[in-house]
């Protein structure tokens, strides 16, 4: 049975607000121990909860907002799109995938796909 559509919700939810304000290992304790995360698609797939904590390190300690902007949940599964922008100096950093998210039963995220393009996605002011 899939976790219900308010539970996947609340999930995206607080995957978007972590990314930008909490630690890897919250954001971490999102996931199933043995789920995939691969961002962007076509980059390595990174599996397990200490690479996934390894991955979303690199986000602690940087300036950053999120705004969540669409999402779509059906049958277990999740699409949705938001901002996120890091500031590093004097640059802000914007870019704005639109990930999927699988979940379990009892709505912890199986895998993680995002889907965009350093080269066209990201934008640097």
């Amino acid at each position: 049975m899939a976790a219900s559509t308010d539970k996947i919700r609340e999930v995206v939810e607080a995957y978007v607000r972590l990314v930008a304000e909490g630690k890897a290992t919250e954001v971490a304790d999102l996931y199933a121990d043995d789920a995939t995360v691969e961002d962007p698609v076509g980059t390595e797939v990174r599996r397990g909860r200490e690479a996934i904590l390894e991955f979303y390190g690199g986000l602690e300690g940087l300036e950053a907002s999120t705004t969540l902007q669409q999402v779509k949940i059906a049958a277990g599964e999740a699409v949705f799109s938001f901002e996120l922008v890091t500031k590093v100096g004097d640059k802000s950093y914007t870019v704005a995938p639109i990930d999927h998210m699988v979940f379990d039963e009892d709505g912890r995220i199986t895998a993680m796909r995002a889907f965009w393009d350093p080269a066209t996605d990201m934008s640097v002011s």
